[in-house]
């Protein structure tokens, strides 16, 4: 009996190692995990985009091991351990796509298999037609370790979710991308250093100087889904800024209109902190509703 066990145990690891293919590992990796963990500067500096790069694992130590199920990686996948991955999730991946990276480990994460050459990021150059995809890459793989559903802080802050075009674009009472007008969405004035806390919050390295040119071609041009198509302007939706006067209707050079409508409280000189709350017009522009000094 006990020998028939042992036999059985054999035959499935081998079968197993049979099956298992870092190939096809690495295509799964590719579609669900390589916009975050690949680079320099992967989260944690765990890299999915290459055998080395998982075997390396992270800077908490080894994410896959040899034959162990319960390797960190099987835990994220599983949801068994917090975050679960991917962090854009859901959808998570399947039960057969858990599967196919278990059958790997427990064959002993062999290397064998054809690994596909992963796609280079388009980088648009500056003054050419940025585009959704072109800065969605920056927000998955910098941003919705927050501001998602599977957040690491529980829920995302201030309810905010930044892992889909129609999540940042987001409903008209919360707006923080105003399509046209880059200097008063409160994500580049985050992103910049303009707003507090500057992002990402576990900055610094702050984001590069490439995505954020990136990410205010994007809103200036508006805010363009895939297909081109301009985001529509959530007039109504309302808007606050704090920072400082740089003109008479200017706040760290985002101007405004005031009108007879507008409430002034003791509003500051130029170079003096203030804060403007407004409604977002169907033009894009930003009408005060209040002006006071800080």
């Amino acid at each position: 009996m006990r020998v028939a066990l042992a036999l059985c145990l054999l035959s499935g690891a081998a079968a197993a190692q049979e099956t298992a293919d870092f190939g096809a590992v690495a295509a799964l990796f590719a579609e669900r995990c390589v916009m975050c963990h690949s680079g320099e500067d992967a989260p944690l500096g765990l890299r999915l985009d290459s055998h080395a790069g998982v075997l390396a694992g992270s800077e908490n130590g080894p994410v896959a091991i040899a034959g162990d199920m319960n390797s960190p990686i099987l835990q994220r996948l599983r949801g068994e351990a917090e975050p679960q991955m991917p962090l854009d999730g859901p959808p998570f991946l399947s039960e057969g796509e858990i599967a196919l990276v278990s059958d790997w480990i427990a064959a002993g994460m062999p290397e064998g298999g054809e690994v596909a050459a992963l796609p280079e990021r388009r980088r648009p150059a500056p003054g050419a037609d940025v585009l959704w995809p072109d800065v969605e890459p920056i927000f998955l793989k910098v941003c919705v370790k927050c501001h998602s559903d599977n957040s690491k802080m529980g829920a995302p802050p201030e309810g905010l979710r930044l892992d889909s075009l129609a999540h940042v674009l987001g409903p008209p009472d919360r707006v923080v991308i105003v399509p046209g007008n880059p200097e008063m969405s409160e994500v580049w004035r985050r992103v910049v250093g303009l707003a507090a806390p500057r992002m990402p919050f576990d900055g610094p390295p702050w984001l590069p100087e490439e995505d954020i040119r990136l990410i205010r071609d994007w809103i200036a041009q508006g805010a363009r889904d895939g297909a081109g198509v301009a985001a529509p302007v959530p007039a109504g939706g309302q808007v606050r800024l704090r920072g400082l006067v740089t003109g008479e209707a200017e706040i760290d050079g985002a101007a405004f209109v005031v009108d007879g409508g507008t409430r002034v409280d003791d509003w500051p000189g130029m170079g003096g902190a203030a804060e403007m709350r407004g409604e977002v017009q169907a033009d894009g522009s930003v009408r005060a509703t209040r002006l006071r000094d800080r």
